[in-house]
């Protein structure tokens, strides 16, 4: 089957800038955020997105990676910083793709024992068909696709692609 490029490294970084700012907008006031990427590629993509941000603001960002068994979500979660680290902050939930909802919405779960000053969800990708009432705040793209089409955030040495297959 053939692969079919979406998102080039360079469109990627573009859409990486541009949810930095809108994180950084909703945040304005904040002295501090965590930025949580769930394991392997929403982690990358949050390593990035904190990068950007403290490039264009004065807001602390502190990362913590969220470490989920995607195939059985009902596992226990952990996450590398501990539940005070995050109490009472703004807190920014980040993948690469949103499928059906399940990765997210059970890492929301998780953080949902914590009190929290603000939650927000940012993806590269939002599909538009989940099986969960759970949005991303911050967005790449949006696509429409069939059940049966299958999105890959790739990363490699030469940088990243998202691509349809």
């Amino acid at each position: 089957m053939k692969k079919s490029i979406i998102l080039t490294n360079e469109e990627i970084s573009f859409k990486i800038r541009r949810i930095a700012y809108q994180i950084y907008e909703n945040n304005i006031d904040e002295k501090e955020i965590i930025i949580a990427g769930i394991s392997e590629n929403g982690y990358y993509f949050a390593k990035k997105i904190k990068s950007v941000l403290e490039n264009i603001s004065e807001i602390k960002t502190e990362l913590c990676e969220v470490r989920i068994n995607k195939r059985n979500p009902l596992e226990e979660i952990t996450t590398s910083i501990a539940p005070n680290v995050y109490k009472n902050k703004s807190l920014i939930l980040v993948d690469d793709v949103l499928n059906t909802g399940t990765t997210l919405m059970y890492a929301v779960k998780h953080f949902l024992d914590v009190p929290l000053k603000q939650f927000k969800t940012a993806v590269l990708v939002n599909r538009n068909h989940k099986k969960y009432p759970i949005k991303a705040d911050f967005k790449g793209i949006s696509l429409s696709t069939s059940l049966q089409e299958h999105i890959t955030f790739e990363v490699t040495k030469k940088g990243a692609v998202v691509y349809l297959d």
